[in-house]
């Protein structure tokens, strides 16, 4: 305890990571007030009358802008259209040739790239917002006496807006402060609910509605889930790849081991935001339909608390555990790259058969991976059958958990990268050491 002590007092001792966690603390705090500056229009007082169910498209929305949504606030649509545009820019990188180029084109092809990742997401957003303001209408909570065409104007630029404003805090972060900073805004909207659902269980206890001990195991359960979920998003299958002597001029070059990482989890958690999204969607459907046979049967077999759900949704979650990662991984890339770099697998001939090789594990590991993930998806459903309010279930397991740990991971590595870059010590010992995810795909 004492050597984790002297780690943190180490972090203040170094000026620059100071205000890059002091300037992310401020970005983060900022993201916090904006969530809960209500549009102009909307009737603060009904509000609660007005809130969207957890069980529908809506719920998944608000719980990645930290309630901001339910809030019907400046700041309601989150980074969202930012990530819908990151993810559509990547799925055409894939198929399109010409984002193929614009990704080999190194730092000029980036810069591009996120120009037109810039103007996807004011496209998504002017369509998001636009759609918000018809479902705050329809809600009812609009002030009288505004204007339905004034409200639509107003909510769509606002929210526009605070979506840019957003994702160039995010940017911000990532340049100036610690950590991804797109990645850190999701997280620290996700966390925000975490002293709410502890709250309601202690008051729970207090109230007899929970049994201490019953609350004791549940917690130890869920700091067994946590410690799983991190396992999972480090485990890692190391490839050695040996590297052949090459002199030019007077110095040589290779000669040397090293290993390529295959992640077990390689698609992070973007498989859970696919599956999630589309299975909320009949859900939604269903509101159009009220007190109608079809109304009610899509509402029974797509409840959250279904088995009909979580097995839809397990099997959907490993399809889009390959899917994705035949798209974030290309292994044929790979064994090119090696190729030109005079790198080869032991006992493995280069070209077409290293890329097999790469493939054939890929495929294998990403299988457990894939079902792991699952499980850890449709565990807050199973956990809310013994007791547990809403709230505190959904950090057991599923999006909100994953997320988490690795944007937690990823922020540590960047930190201990800044200690041990000193000569001090990092936060973890020597050998092991933090593996973080970088990037919005894998949060």
């Amino acid at each position: 305890m004492s050597r984790l002590t002297d780690s943190f007092r180490n972090i203040f001792k170094i000026e620059e990571l100071k205000d890059r966690i002091l300037f992310t603390i401020f970005c983060l705090i900022a993201v916090r007030l904006g969530a809960h500056i209500t549009l102009p229009g909307v009737d603060f007082s009904q509000l609660d009358k007005g809130a969207s169910s957890s069980n529908s498209l809506f719920g998944l929305y608000d719980l990645f802008v930290g309630g901001a949504f339910k809030n019907a606030a400046i700041f309601g649509l989150g980074i969202m259209p930012y990530i819908s545009s990151s993810i559509i820019i990547q799925l055409l990188g894939a198929v399109v040739p010409y984002f193929q180029k614009l990704q080999k084109e190194g730092e000029d092809g980036r810069k591009k790239i996120t120009q037109l990742t810039r103007v996807g997401t004011v496209l998504v957003s002017i369509g998001q917002a636009s759609g918000m303001a018809v479902y705050l209408q329809k809600e009812n909570v609009v002030a009288a006496g505004v204007s339905p065409f004034f409200f639509v104007i107003t909510t769509v630029i606002c929210l526009t807006a605070g979506c840019m404003l957003m994702m160039w805090l995010g940017e911000q972060i990532t340049e100036r402060g610690i950590g991804n900073g797109i990645s850190l805004i999701i997280f620290i909207g996700i966390v925000a609910r975490f002293p709410n659902a502890i709250l309601t269980e202690v008051q729970m206890v207090q109230t007899n509605q929970h049994n201490i001990i019953v609350e004791l195991v549940l917690w130890a359960f869920f700091i067994a889930i946590v410690a799983f979920v991190v396992l999972l998003t480090q485990g890692i299958r190391k490839i050695p790849v040996q590297y052949a002597k090459r002199v030019i001029g007077r110095k040589v070059y290779g000669g040397v081991t090293q290993h390529i990482p295959m992640r077990v989890n390689t698609a992070g958690v973007m498989p859970i935001i696919f599956a999630q999204s589309i299975l909320f969607i009949p859900t939604t459907i269903a509101q159009f339909f009220p007190n109608t046979g079809f109304g009610d049967f899509l509402t029974s077999f797509f409840s959250y608390r279904s088995m009909g759900y979580s097995v839809i949704f397990a099997i959907m979650i490993i399809f889009f555990t390959y899917f994705y990662t035949a798209i974030a991984f290309n292994p044929r890339d790979v064994a090119d790259t090696m190729k030109k770099q005079g790198g080869f697998i032991p006992g493995v001939r280069p070209g077409k058969h290293t890329s097999d090789y790469i493939d054939n594990i890929l495929t294998k590991i990403t299988l457990p991976g894939a079902i792991f993930l699952a499980i850890v998806a449709i565990l807050p459903a199973f956990v809310s059958y013994l007791g547990v309010t809403s709230d505190f279930a959904q950090f057991f397991g599923g999006t909100s958990l994953l997320i988490m740990v690795g944007v937690a991971l990823d922020t540590l590595q960047q930190i201990e990268s800044h200690l041990t870059m000193r000569n001090y010590e990092g936060l973890m010992k020597a050998g092991g050491r933090i593996k973080g995810r970088t990037g919005i795909a894998g949060y």
